[in-house]
């Protein structure tokens, strides 16, 4: 299972909230980061990218907002008393112009959405009279608006969770005229009576629209946090990946603090003395995951204990797997099980938990394997054996897949038996082979089999959809750093809004 390959605005949740569940935060980033597993840095670029799409979200707030209708009365001198009642108000042609932002040091973001352009289209029912004069109808009408909107979210945490806080949002309106049946020029006690009700409409449409804008921004904290722990989880293994603080803000970045903890067999792991500092990242590249120790080696035991780590090899795919050629001589025991008509089996497995350290030399996994070869149709395997093998391995990620580049540095305590002969140890030349053998084809093969596995997984969870650019994985002292550049992810927008008009 991976941990992890892979949101500024509204959009900022796209990402931040990617990883973000579960218990309360503490108030101080820097007591929080020895909590902390997972780190993701989005830079100023990244959030230029996502801002582009911030308009989708802002058409959705309007065309989902539900408009109430509004009642009410005034006294107006040679009319008398204006009563009227505006109902099934709803948006058409919307469009809009162009969203600015910036990034405030530990403050928040400020947006400008300029230029949107909307008709408003509902009934009105009004009535107004005098000694003079009394009128009473029903008609359609038509407001035409054109509004610049400001938004100020406020990131923050809430239930463990990052959030964004868009109560700081105000509308001007540089156009708002109120049209009666189509009636582009209405004589004088019409155009009182419109641009009192324009002026009424203004306030219902300014409230409800920051209303929805924050409604939709919660909406879509609760969509990327689902889609989040969909990635992060595979059958009974998952993971927590709550917030240990509120994000940082910069002028630079947006940086959010996760636990990163394996949930298993209703078991969790535990950090509490992770090495993150904020120096451990740079801000050259769009976006950065700071991935600890701590991190993959309860994932790789939950996947050990998951029966994860096992593969069977047989027919023509076991004997291409000795076509490598090897200095030491082969037994004739396996020379024999090569040409059984019955066609082998190789099966091999991790008979420990194995163990990942990462420096900067590269991320280094001691694991105790074990395997057994069976020939024929015997009860008992041909073969047994077991050993400690400690393999360094590098990660790369280009053209939607996953490659894992490795070789054994080491293997020690070797054993091996001939479970169907009565001499129940291999002689040295016999062991030699198979250290050769696990050194030149087992390790390769076990990681062209995961690098398989993994990407599998990978485009499983949907990875496959967005577009990564020139992907580095950076070992470095007890953690890894992944930074990438990246095309914004057009298919959770596409989801998002789906889920948001329904």
């Amino acid at each position: 299972m991976p941990c992890e390959v892979l949101r500024l605005p509204l959009h900022c949740l796209l990402l931040l909230s990617v990883i973000g569940l579960s218990q309360a935060c503490l108030e101080d980033p820097a007591s929080a980061y020895r909590f902390t597993g997972a780190v993701c840095r989005l830079t100023y670029p990244a959030a230029v990218v996502l801002n582009e799409k911030t308009t989708k979200v802002i058409e959705a707030a309007f065309q989902h907002a539900r408009y109430p209708n509004l009642k009410g009365e005034k006294s107006l001198s040679f009319v008398g008393t204006i009563r009227y009642g505006l109902e099934n108000l709803e948006v058409h042609n919307l469009s809009i112009g162009a969203s600015e932002f910036e990034l405030h040091p530990n403050e928040g973001i400020s947006m400008e959405i300029s230029n949107v352009s909307a008709v408003f289209r509902g009934t009105i029912q009004y009535g107004y009279g005098s000694w003079l004069v009394s009128v009473a109808n029903s008609i359609d009408f038509e407001i035409q608006s054109q509004i610049d909107l400001g938004i100020n979210p406020k990131l923050h945490c809430k239930e463990g969770k990052v959030a964004a806080d868009t109560s700081d949002c105000y509308l001007r309106f540089d156009k708002l005229l109120l049209h009666l049946q189509g009636d582009k020029e209405p004589n004088w006690l019409k155009k009182l009576f419109t641009d009192f009700i324009s002026f009424t409409v203004k306030m219902a449409i300014k409230g409800q629209i920051c209303k929805e804008i924050n409604k939709v921004a919660n909406i879509l904290a609760d969509f990327i946090q689902d889609t989040a722990e969909h990635f992060l989880s595979d059958g009974d293994i998952s993971m927590d990946i709550g917030v240990t603080a509120a994000p940082i803000i910069t002028a630079n970045y947006i940086e959010s603090y996760h636990k990163g903890l394996t949930k298993y067999n209703n078991g969790s792991a535990v950090i509490n003395d992770s090495v993150f500092h904020p120096k451990q990242l740079t801000e050259n590249r769009m976006l950065y995951f700071w991935l600890s120790d701590q991190v993959f080696n309860p994932l790789i035991a939950a996947a050990h204990q998951d029966g994860r780590f096992q593969a069977n090899f047989s027919g023509t795919e076991f004997t291409e797997l000795f076509k490598t050629e090897l200095s030491s001589d082969m037994p004739g025991f396996i020379r024999e099980c090569l040409l059984d008509v019955a066609s082998p089996e190789l099966s091999v497995w991790s008979s420990s938990v194995p163990f990942l350290n990462t420096s900067t030399r590269g991320t280094s996994v001691w694991s105790k394997a074990a395997g057994t070869l069976q020939c024929g149709n015997q009860g008992k395997p041909t073969l047994y054996f077991e050993m400690n093998v400690v393999v360094d391995v590098t990660a790369s990620y280009a053209d939607k897949k996953l490659s894992l580049h490795g070789k054994s540095s080491e293997i020690y305590g070797l054993q091996a038996e001939l479970p169907l002969q009565e001499k129940p140890l291999l002689d040295e030349a016999q062991l030699e082979f198979l250290r050769e053998t696990v050194k030149k084809i087992g390790v390769p093969k076990v990681l062209s089999v995961l690098e398989i596995a993994l990407t599998r997984l990978l485009d499983k969870q949907g990875v496959y959809l967005f577009d990564i650019f020139n992907p580095e994985v950076l070992p470095q002292d007890g953690f890894v750093v992944i930074e990438m550049d990246f095309g914004f992810p057009h298919h959770l927008l596409v989801e998002f809004l789906k889920k948001t008009l329904q």
